[in-house]
């Protein structure tokens, strides 16, 4: 108990510059800096080539530390939760994820630049650990690892058929990937974006990219959103990529919360994972359902809390979420969170069951 306590605590203290500090089978289609001049040497985290790793997982029983039989949290129903650990120095700074139509095989992608691809294992609803990791570097067009020429800060992901879609939050770019070119030692190509994605502010620019698949509102989109981008009136600037109707939108920001990541589910609803710091507090998260008949140019769009968790449950710096439909037409929502490769953070992967 007193563990937990401690790096609740240590977590509080350290919570209001985790983002600001940067610390040391293929899915489905989910259906501003100037670069340094002088290439960056890659530094202990960066992974430098394709390699097999061990991960282990440690099982959290309950998401709720106070009462360990709550398993209702808003629309969400707890499933389970790993807590994820590997002796590979890379392996950490999990940003975000994509699963395929049977959320067992992943691609995830840590924020120095570096893929993790793999399976996760169930035994029956439950996940029990990882297997036939990866890790391997991100390349660019030039066939060097991005890295190389100081990207990184690699924050959002995408699906499109074969195409894997990545932004870089620190210089404000998108590259897209053909994984049907070599999976991931495909080579990222830059994606044309609007001007005003390269005007974010520093550090907190692109972080979280939907893609918008055939049969719904906006197909063909690329939905792009800034992690605290604002515009005049206060709220998160977001942008339309091709498709129909392109142009700037903006998401209404309350309480202080910042985007880490977004999921389209097939119903046509956006959720938008959010999050926050407070000294007092520590961190916070939530989960926010927005109809995507409302995003539009031009449009502030708004919708309500699902979810919401703080140090009190099962947390840490959550970044990234996806979904699924089981065969039983359940729909399970999975988040990972980013360590920051600190010894006080945790990297956690945890699934629900939307219930409403």
């Amino acid at each position: 108990m007193r563990t937990r306590l401690s790096r609740r605590r240590l977590l509080k203290f350290t919570a209001a510059g985790l983002s600001t500090i940067a610390m040391p089978g293929l899915a489905p289609a989910q259906q501003a800096t100037v670069p340094p001049s002088k290439p960056i040497a890659p530094d202990k985290f960066s992974v430098r080539a394709p390699v097999s790793i061990e991960v282990n997982a440690r099982p959290i029983p309950s998401f709720d530390t106070r009462d360990h039989s709550r398993t209702r949290f808003g629309a969400l129903e707890y499933r389970s939760g790993l807590v994820l650990t590997s002796r590979f120095p890379g392996f950490g700074g999990l940003s975000g994820l994509r699963l395929d139509a049977r959320g067992e095989r992943f691609i995830s992608f840590s924020d120095k630049g570096s893929w993790f691809t793999g399976r996760i294992v169930y035994h029956g609803r439950e996940m029990t650990g990882l297997d036939d990791v990866e890790a391997a570097p991100m390349l660019g067009a030039d066939g060097r690892p991005i890295t190389a020429r100081g990207w990184f800060d690699t924050e959002s992901i995408a699906l499109d058929g074969p195409h894997v879609y990545i932004g870089l939050e620190r210089v404000n770019r998108v590259l897209r990937f053909d994984f049907s070119e070599g999976f991931t030692r495909s080579r990222g190509e830059e994606v044309p974006m609007p001007a005003a994605v390269r005007k974010l502010p520093f550090n907190k620019g692109l972080e979280a990219l939907v893609f918008v698949p055939k049969g719904l509102p906006l197909a063909g989109t690329l939905i792009a959103i800034s992690e605290r981008g604002l515009d005049a009136a206060g709220n998160l600037i977001a942008f339309l990529v091709g498709g129909p109707a392109p142009g700037q939108f903006s998401v209404h920001r309350t309480d202080n919360y910042d985007i880490s990541d977004a999921v389209l589910l097939p119903s046509g609803e956006l959720l938008v994972l959010e999050r926050k710091f407070s000294l007092l507090s520590g961190i916070g998260i939530r989960i926010r359902r927005i109809a995507l008949t409302s995003v539009a140019p031009g449009a502030v769009v708004d919708g309500p809390p699902i979810f919401d968790a703080d140090l009190g449950h099962e947390i840490d710096n959550m970044e990234g979420i996806d979904a699924y439909v089981t065969p039983e037409g359940e729909t399970v929502l999975t988040m990972v969170s980013d360590d920051n490769f600190s010894m006080l953070q945790r990297t956690l992967l945890l699934q629900f069951t939307l219930v409403e």
